[in-house]
């Protein structure tokens, strides 16, 4: 499998920097904070050291899932991993996908196709997920699409980042 933990480092700072900059008053913001009902004094409550580990930790994981979408060349080895040997130096298998990294490993390897994969994630998966939560909790759809917005643009910028340099 193709995996670059440096990059998936990088990539989970994203959905880090995007927050500053989508959630802030100025931009959505403020719209964000009145879909959910919350106030300044609300948001300083809690531990922002905590919550902040924790959300880079599930952007590090949501980089290792998005890994796999945006590089085509993974699902190749996912399907010879359980071939004898596959990882011995000589063996068929590992003489196969030595061959066919070097003839095709750097096919659709491009920003620009893993934010198209990306946000097709984005559309097909994220909408549906905060949907379907938002409907069973009786909100709106400017609490969805603002929602969905920001990880529209996190998730494609991941993925371009992910597909382009791991």
């Amino acid at each position: 499998m193709i995996f670059n933990l440096k990059i998936m480092a990088l990539a989970a700072l994203i959905p880090m920097a995007m927050g500053f900059i989508y959630y802030h008053p100025k931009v959505l913001g403020g719209v964000w904070m009145r879909t959910n009902h919350l106030t300044e004094e609300k948001l300083k409550t809690g531990n922002m050291l905590v919550i902040f580990l924790l959300s880079l930790l599930l952007a590090f994981m949501m980089s290792i899932a998005i890994n796999g979408i945006v590089i085509h060349q993974n699902h190749v080895f996912s399907t010879l991993m359980s071939e004898p040997n596959v990882r011995q130096p000589g063996s068929p298998a590992f003489v196969f996908l030595e061959n066919f990294m070097k003839q095709y490993g750097h096919n659709f390897r491009t920003f620009k196709h893993g934010a198209f994969h990306g946000f097709l994630f984005s559309v097909f998966f994220v909408l549906p997920l905060i949907g379907t939560a938002a409907l069973f909790e009786k909100r709106g759809a400017k609490y969805i699409f603002v929602n969905w917005g920001y990880w529209a643009i996190s998730i494609t910028l991941m993925g371009g980042v992910i597909c382009q340099f791991s």
